[in-house]
């Protein structure tokens, strides 16, 4: 099971702060970007799996802010599974710059929950297969 994937993200305007860096709140879409394109490079969809009854929301988040992200700078964020899922599936990150500094470093906690009841459910077999 590949469980690292890497994907480049350019910090727009309007994601930083009168300070002139990334404001905090935008790392977690961040995050979420590498998590769906880590999914969808698994031939998974998102968009299918919510489709299919299927909520994947965050139930757990860590950031450990480093050094601040600029406007234009060119982000990589690595994305780590850590564990085969079960009703749960965790993901380390790293997110630096263009010049190789670490930036911020995280952790999300997502559960795999059916939409109808919302109540908790064990990752999908299609899920695990293709993991």
């Amino acid at each position: 099971m590949e469980k690292t994937n890497k994907i480049n993200i350019r910090v727009r305007y309007n994601e930083t702060d009168k300070m002139g860096v990334v404001y905090h709140g935008n790392y977690a879409q961040y995050l979420e970007i590498a998590r769906v394109e880590w999914l969808r490079s698994r031939g998974i969809s998102y968009k299918a799996l919510e489709n299919s009854g299927i909520m994947l929301p965050v139930v757990a988040l860590r950031i450990d802010y480093k050094k601040p992200a600029r406007y234009d700078d060119l982000l990589t964020v690595e994305l780590e599974l850590l564990r085969k899922p079960t009703v749960k599936i965790e993901f380390n990150y790293k997110i630096w710059n263009q010049e190789q500094h670490i930036l911020a470093e995280a952790n999300t906690v997502l559960a795999f929950i059916d939409a109808n009841s919302f109540k908790p459910i064990r990752c999908p077999e299609y899920i695990l297969e293709k993991l």
